[in-house]
């Protein structure tokens, strides 16, 4: 895989060449484009889709801008909401030391001391929680599905919510835990899918379709409702 910087009719492009065969456009969370490639595409032809596509990019970057004014970073005050596989839970904070964060089913119960530490203090704890739940899921549905892969990693990619190696390591990011149980597990199936369809042709579709028939509804929700799975 290579990487590249360069600038087209002032957007910024991020190009990320690797052994696919087709071409990709996506916008990430801070506005800049993203082309994925293969390697013997010339500069040239990546110049023209992107030209042919400047009314899509802006649109896309403009749907960015607006989403980060409606997103509010938290600030871990008293009674502040936080995602938890698809349900908003309160934070209260507690006076002790240790465990400095527990989830008790109601409410986030987070230790006053913490102070400037929150962030990581909840970052750290979601992570455990995925590393958890969504290595077990994907074992359960990559058996059920007859999916065979090498291990799950769990990731902080701010622009993919998961990957599938050439080896058959399935990547996916903590953050998907604030998400609703049946987005993730399309999340699963769609990387499970990679271990026997490389690249988004026809027939990966297909195979997502067999497990997950109404796929198309959880990519919009993930597309409309993504930048909102965050602290």
């Amino acid at each position: 895989m290579s990487l590249i910087y360069i600038t087209m009719d002032e957007i910024k492009v991020k190009v990320i060449r690797s052994r696919r065969q087709t071409v990709s456009l996506e916008i990430n969370p801070g506005g800049s484009l993203i082309v994925r490639a293969p390697y013997d595409l010339e500069t040239s032809a990546i110049d023209d889709m992107v030209r042919r596509h400047e009314a899509w990019i802006k649109k896309k970057q403009e749907e960015v801008r607006r989403k980060r004014e409606i997103f509010q970073p938290k600030k871990f005050l008293p009674g502040e909401k936080f995602l938890w596989l698809g349900k908003e839970y309160p934070l209260q904070l507690v006076d002790r030391t240790v465990p400095t964060l527990v989830f008790t089913g109601e409410c986030f119960e987070l230790a006053a001391s913490s102070g400037t530490s929150s962030r990581q203090v909840l970052e750290s704890w979601f992570r455990r929680q995925a590393s958890s739940y969504l290595t077990r899921r994907v074992a359960e549905i990559a058996q059920k599905a007859s999916f065979k892969y090498q291990k799950v990693q769990i990731s902080s990619a701010a622009t993919r919510w998961g990957s599938c190696s050439s080896k058959g390591t399935i990547s996916l990011v903590w953050r998907l835990m604030m998400a609703p149980p049946e987005i993730i597990d399309y999340l699963i199936v769609h990387e499970l899918a990679h271990t026997k369809e490389k690249n988004h042709s026809r027939a990966f579709w297909q195979l997502v379709s067999e497990f997950v028939p109404d796929y198309r509804e959880k990519r919009q929700w993930l597309r409309a409702n993504g930048f909102l799975l965050n602290l």
